[in-house]
């Protein structure tokens, strides 16, 4: 699927003030996509403002050292937003995903556009600007750069490597291609450093973190032959370890990595109740599929969604249709 380039040019040109949104629970690819983006329409002499329904994990606030994230409620209001004429919702297609900013979104006047790379999508009251088949939305946001004809630098490229590196699984997922590497390339050569990013991601766990991990792992079952695996984690845990719930992420990738297994999925309950859920595919079984049953949505080999209630209610029935689907 290809993005008109020529048209989404002509509506940044066309737009002085932005405002950039991306989803709830921010990951790597949503962040490093806004900041990238940013730097790319501050170039361009616009002025940006980037805020997001939720804050950005401590794990990750290393992408946004100059903080220039805000946070709806919090560090900004939805007042100080009614000057902006664009807003550029990155990374997502969903109400669901938006969180406060859906509302934000909803009563603005402002032209609305999406850059994004799911499958699964709403009707935003926007121009969609999509390609499903993209690694990741960092991906999206360099050819933007080059579509907009502005040069890579440090700034623009770092959070762009750490976006594609981390929706790639640092580039060992299936979705990795020849081209996502000659793109890589063109981030390093920008300024982006592999091993400083990677530090900052990978190697600065707390320790509440690798206890929490620890208790994840020691809840994994499996059924189906090993072809299935799934594992929870509960509010106490969080307490019992001081870990924070941005600490679950990628436990769901360590599950999927065990021989054998074709679906992984991991139930991780919300501290205001509920259960987020994470899928995970290797094979034909639709993670995008069965994540709209609950209304989420993402990739086939990558998905997630919220069910209110209880493990004990909320486990059987997603267990029950990840099993029609294998």
């Amino acid at each position: 699927m290809s993005i008109d380039w020529t048209r989404f040019v002509e509506l940044i040109k066309a737009h002085k003030k932005f405002l950039l949104v991306s989803h709830i629970r921010p990951d790597c690819d949503a962040l490093g996509s806004e900041l990238g983006m940013a730097g790319i329409l501050t170039a361009l002499g616009k002025d940006v403002k980037i805020v997001n329904g939720m804050a950005t994990p401590p794990n990750l606030a290393f992408i946004d050292p100059d903080k220039k994230i805000g946070v709806i409620g919090q560090t900004i209001q939805a007042a100080d937003l009614a000057d902006r004429d664009a807003i550029l919702i990155v990374d997502t297609s969903a109400w669901q995903q938006l969180g406060a900013m859906a509302d934000v979104i909803r009563a603005h006047s402002a032209k609305k556009m999406v850059l994004d790379h799911h499958v699964s999508e709403d009707d935003l009251g926007a121009e969609n600007f999509k390609n499903t088949t993209a690694e990741a939305a960092g991906r999206l946001v360099v050819e933007a750069a080059d579509a907009l004809g502005v040069a890579l630098t440090p700034e623009i490229a770092t959070p762009l490597y750490a976006a594609i590196a981390t929706d790639t699984g640092w580039y060992r997922f299936g979705s990795a291609s020849a081209y996502t590497y000659r793109m890589a390339a063109r981030l390093i050569e920008a300024g982006a450093s592999p091993s400083k990013i990677y530090n900052s991601l990978y190697e600065q766990d707390t320790l509440g973190r690798v206890l929490l991990r620890g208790i994840i792992l020691s809840q994994i079952k499996s059924e189906l032959n090993g072809r299935l695996v799934y594992t929870h984690v509960l509010k106490e845990d969080f307490t019992k370890t001081g870990a924070l719930p941005s600490d679950t992420e990628d436990v769901i990738n360590m599950a999927l990595g065990i021989a054998g297994t074709q679906f992984a999925v991991i139930f991780v309950e919300q501290q205001t109740g509920g259960f987020k859920l994470s899928f995970r595919s290797r094979c034909a079984a639709d993670c995008s599929k069965i994540a709209e049953q609950w209304g989420g949505g993402g990739h086939k080999a990558a998905a997630g969604a919220f069910l209110p209630g209880s493990l004990a209610e909320v486990q059987p029935k997603v267990l029950d249709a990840v099993r029609k689907a294998l």
